[in-house]
Order: structure tokens, then C-alpha cells, then sequence
């Protein structure tokens, strides 16, 4: 007898890809919508459109008119007249803005040199303290709490060039001074970014902490089995683990610098002889103290040309620092 096999049942087809990605949780996406409709998606959405026409109205709308500004000759008073790139060449065409260039650049530098590395520094020292750890960060976040004009007025007193003034008094204890802190072309600009730095170092020490927190502390009891010493702990462990923190906050930063206005607007006004004049102090000086009564058009050129090199310089930057921040 011939023996008959049984006929094979065929695989069933597999389901199309896409189908498989809409069907993510084990739910039709018809039956996914209809929940997000029973749920909390409308009450969801309704309190999230007041928040959104909120930033739409006072933050892309303003970004907006300036960029429209920048292509007016206006005063905000008499009708704006379109002049189209005739604020960039008059900014660009501005003897000042080399010098302000520079300055703000030499700032940056200073305050990268004397303000990046304390807080990281202050902030590693304070992670070793056992007691009164709470105290110390307190009295590091104090200058982020005293508002910004009663720290530069309280340091304009300090800075001053008189024998009684309180750093030269400390500097005669040591047979030193008195020196013309704020009327000296050559010391204004590092007493400025000393100032800078006291009074926004507390909240970069701060999220160093937080980020230290978060380091293992084995690490640190396997490097001591190492024999290995604070320093070496700070290299080979500290480091390395607050490496995305660390570039965040340098790109910040630098953004930050880049637009320092109130501390050479309070301690100096930008003197002496220019020596201090950043370009969002050359800003204000367009928009407030021109001759004619408030150029905002050329003030707007400006900002806006600072916008696009400060956009510019972070996708570089991020771009070259991707893999390094993740490796």
C-alpha cells in the first residue's frame, strides 16, 4: 500500500513591517488613539497650548521682529524705513566693533582660564568634606542669591584706587599698591571677569556636586586599594565621569561670555578709552546712546550677527565633540 503523507501546512505570511512598528504594544493603532482619547491626551493638550502660545508669543515671536528690524532704520518712534543690509555694513564699517570684538574675546579667555576650572576645582574639595558639607555649599551658591547690581556696586567699592580702598588696603599689609584697579586699561578687564567669576561660580560648583554624587564610590575605594593618590583619583576617575557635564558647561560657558554686559556696564561703562567695551555693551550704545536718538536697526544687526556665530560655533562644537562625550 502506498502510504500518504499528510499535506504540509504552510507557514502563515509574516505581517508587514510597518505593521509590526504600529503595533508596538500588542494594540491596533486605531484602539491606541481611541485610548489617548479617553485618557489624558486632551487634558494633556489643553494645558500644554496656553504654555505654548506663551513661548510662541514672547520668545519666537520677538526673535522674529528683530529679525525683521535688522533690515529697518527705526527708533521705535518714527516709522521704520526699510534699508536692507545697510545696518550690517554700518556695523561692520564701525571702528569699534573690532576693538569690542577683541575685548570680548580677551574676556572669554580670562574668564575660561580663572572661571572654569575653580568651580571644578572648589567643588572636588568640597566633595571630600565629611562634615558640614551643606554649609559650604551655601556659602559657594551666596553670590548666585545677591542680586547682580548690589555685587557689582558692593565690588566697585572694593576696586578702589585709593590707598583706603579694600584691596588695596589688604595689598599695603603687604607692601604692595595701591593700584588703579578700574581706571587701568591694563587691570580693568581681569577685575572685571574676578568679579565675573564670584558672583556665577555657585551654580556651576552646584552641578558639579550633583554630578559627583553620582560617581560610584568604589571606583575611589578600589583606586585607594591602588594606592593611588587624590590627584590620581581626580584624573583617572573624577574626570572621566563628569566628562558630558564638563563640555556642557564649557559650551555654556562660552555662549555665556560672549554676551557679558552687566558686569563692564556696572564696574566700568565700557572704559577706560574702550578697554572694556564688550559687543552687548556696543549694542546697548546703538540702541540707547546713539546720536540719533536709538538705532535699533544697526543694534538688531548686531545681536543678530552674534545669534548666528554663537549657532554656529555650538554645531561646530557639538559636532566635534559628540564622540568624545559618549566614548
Amino acid at each position: 500500500m502506498t502510504q500518504i503523507t499528510p499535506i504540509e501546512q504552510a507557514a502563515p505570511p509574516e505581517p508587514p513591517s510597518d505593521l509590526v512598528e504600529d503595533v508596538r504594544d500588542g494594540r491596533p493603532p486605531h484602539r491606541r488613539r481611541r485610548s489617548w482619547v479617553r485618557g489624558d491626551g486632551p487634558h494633556t493638550l489643553v494645558f500644554l497650548i496656553p504654555l505654548l502660545f506663551s513661548f510662541v508669543l514672547f520668545s519666537w515671536k520677538p526673535i522674529l521682529e528683530a529679525g525683521v528690524m535688522a533690515f529697518q532704520h527705526t527708533n521705535l518712534v518714527s516709522p521704520a524705513q526699510w534699508v536692507g543690509w545697510q545696518n550690517f555694513e554700518t556695523v561692520l564699517n564701525d571702528p569699534l566693533l573690532g576693538t569690542a570684538v577683541l575685548n570680548t574675546l580677551y574676556f572669554a579667555v580670562l574668564a575660561l582660564i580663572l572661571g572654569y576650572p575653580v568651580p571644578l576645582v572648589v567643588a572636588v574639595l568640597m566633595s571630600e568634606v565629611r562634615r558640614a558639607r551643606g554649609l559650604f555649599s551655601a556659602l559657594a551658591y551666596l553670590p548666585v542669591i545677591v542680586p547682580p547690581v548690589v555685587g557689582a556696586l558692593l565690588w566697585k567699592f572694593f576696586y578702589d584706587g585709593s590707598p583706603n580702598g579694600v584691596f588695596n588696603t589688604i595689598l599695603g599689609w603687604f607692601g604692595l599698591g595701591p593700584l588703579p584697579w578700574l581706571s587701568d586699561q591694563a587691570l580693568a578687564m581681569p577685575s572685571i571677569v574676578l568679579f565675573a567669576t564670584w558672583s556665577a561660580a555657585g551654580g556651576t560648583i552646584i552641578i558639579y556636586l550633583a554630578a559627583l554624587i553620582g560617581v560610584a564610590p568604589e571606583l575611589y575605594d578600589a583606586a585607594e586599594v591602588d594606592g593611588a593618590g587624590v590627584w590620581r583619583k581626580v584624573w583617572h576617575i573624577t574626570m572621566p565621569q563628569l566628562r558630558g557635564v564638563l563640555l556642557i558647561t564649557f559650551i555654556l560657558q562660552i555662549i555665556g561670555t560672549a554676551q557679558v554686559f552687566l558686569e563692564p556696564f556696572l564696574l566700568t561703562a565700557g572704559g577706560p578709552a574702550n578697554s572694556t567695551t564688550t559687543i552687548l555693551l556696543l549694542i546697548y550704545k546703538y540702541a540707547f546712546q546713539s546720536s540719533l536718538g536709538g538705532d535699533y536697526g544697526a543694534a538688531t544687526a548686531l545681536s543678530l550677527m552674534l545669534a548666528v556665530v554663537l549657532a554656529i560655533f555650538s554645531a561646530v562644537y557639538f559636532r566635534l565633540t559628540r564622540r568624545w562625550s559618549t566614548s
